[in-house]
């Protein structure tokens, strides 16, 4: 009779014990937890201790941490139909843990999913230079998309990123070419404007030069000097028109 006695007891605090385990639940800082009474939803509770009533109430924890998510490699057409790899991260978080267990189920795959088709979507209305030069411009643009979506989720999606925009071989020989002509066109611009200012100077020159005659048979003399204070073998020496029309007149 003792023995079963101690069975008995034994029973019963066993019983009490897991009662009380799953009554009492500690809830930590990040963590909140979305009570259901009967199957119908009641609150949200935490952090810290809270109180769930066995068999009558069930809670579902959901973390209020930003979340780092990769988005999967996604083939790309762009608008000027190049095929491209690219891949990208979002950062997200819960902020409403009442719709984001109640208005979709599994909140993250559902997340991760609509990341993959509005990275395709905003890409391929985008030529392949938009691609790698306004990444700031893209992200910002697909960042805006997720998150008026998802806000009916119950999440903020608070910065998008892409990592990385990849090319096949003969693509990028493409565009190595189409730079290399880039530059080559550059500079022949610099140089042909180097050439009309130079050609403007030297009119703007000649314009001083016939104003005052003086002037040319100063600069005459200095050709002459240059010439002498050379090792030249031969010099030739210009001589003015109007020197040779006077020669002429003279005879």
């Amino acid at each position: 009779m003792a023995v079963e006695q101690l069975y008995f007891w034994a029973t019963i605090f066993v019983v009490l014990f897991l009662l009380i385990a799953n009554t009492i639940k500690v809830l930590r800082e990040y963590e909140r937890g979305v009570i259901f009474t009967l199957g119908r939803f009641y609150k949200v509770k935490g952090p810290g201790i809270i109180i769930v009533i066995p068999m009558i109430q069930q809670m579902v924890r959901v973390d209020l941490r930003t979340i780092v998510m990769d988005v999967p490699t996604q083939d790309v057409i762009s608008f000027d139909n190049v095929s491209v790899k690219v891949n990208a991260v979002i950062y997200y978080k819960v902020v409403d843990p009442q719709r984001a267990i109640i208005n979709v189920e599994r909140f993250m795959d559902a997340t991760s999913q609509l990341a993959q088709t509005t990275l395709r979507s905003v890409l391929g209305k985008h030529e392949l230079d938009e691609m790698l030069a306004e990444r700031d411009k893209l992200n910002e643009d697909i960042q805006t998309i997720l998150d008026r979506q998802t806000d009916a989720w119950g999440v903020k999606v608070a910065n998008v990123e892409i990592k990385h925009v990849d090319l096949d071989e003969s693509m990028i020989r493409a565009i190595a070419k189409q730079a290399e002509a880039e530059r080559q066109r550059r500079a022949k611009v610099i140089h042909a404007e180097g050439e009309q200012q130079a050609a403007q100077k030297l009119v703007e020159a000649a314009e001083k030069l016939a104003e005052s005659p003086n002037a040319i048979q100063l600069r005459y003399l200095q050709t002459l000097g240059d010439i002498a204070g050379e090792q030249n073998s031969t010099i030739v020496f210009p001589v003015p028109i109007d020197t040779i029309r006077q020669m002429v007149i003279g005879k």
